[in-house]
């Protein structure tokens, strides 16, 4: 269910993002309040996330080096998400709905065919991994058929802690928070938060097991 109002936490923390387009339907978006997708501030912003995407996802120069395509794949990151941290690495392809909204922590690497749909935030921890085919969906619509036919959605944040590694062909959901220290399997629909230090396998998601904690770093 959409919220009703606001909220001011979020709003705050989306402060310390780069590339936001500020407006009254965006602070609505992250809040999880019903919205116009169709706002002229997030159309511009979803067309430059497509921008990116087709330079990322294409770019190979004759002349790369290892190094040289590190250094320039994370400098068009950071020209369109909302926080990166030191030494990021996605594989191409990579499918954004806006890329503001995602914050990627300290030595996350991700394989190929990473979806994030971040109309709301997407806090990614340190030293996470993803495996192929990892799909992060903070949005979502009413069930209310007249709501989605007025065009009209709303978002649920979703957070991952750190040392988490995901599994290929994960799927989280709007809203789950997936607690540090965890191992989510290989195929899992993630509908539910998933504690500190545990295993989940499965659609959907359920902890098998738990793994001895570690101090944070």
């Amino acid at each position: 269910m959409a919220a009703t109002n606001k909220d001011p936490q979020i709003i705050e923390s989306a402060r310390s993002h780069a590339n936001i387009p500020w407006c009254d339907d965006f602070e609505k978006m992250i809040s999880g309040v019903l919205y116009n997708a169709g706002a002229p501030e997030l159309e511009s912003s979803r067309f430059k996330a497509r921008r990116f995407m087709s330079k990322y996802n294409s770019y190979f120069p004759d002349d790369a080096t290892p190094t040289s395509l590190v250094a320039d794949r994370e400098a068009f990151l950071k020209e369109t998400l909302g926080h990166v941290g030191k030494s990021v690495y996605i594989e191409p392809p990579i499918n954004i709905d806006y890329g503001c909204n995602i914050s990627l922590g300290d030595n996350f690497y991700s394989n190929f065919n990473l979806v994030i749909l971040d109309c709301s935030i997407v806090k990614i921890g340190n030293r996470v991994s993803f495996g192929p085919f990892v799909s992060i969906f903070a949005a979502t619509h009413e069930t209310d058929i007249r709501s989605r036919r007025e065009g009209v959605e709303y978002a649920k944040p979703v957070n991952i802690g750190d040392d988490c590694w995901i599994g290929g062909n994960v799927t989280i959901m709007p809203g789950v928070t997936i607690g540090k220290g965890c191992t989510i399997g290989a195929g899992s629909v993630v509908t539910r938060d998933i504690p500190d230090f545990s295993i989940a396998l499965g659609s959907p998601a359920k902890v098998v097991k738990k793994v001895d904690p570690v101090p944070d770093i």
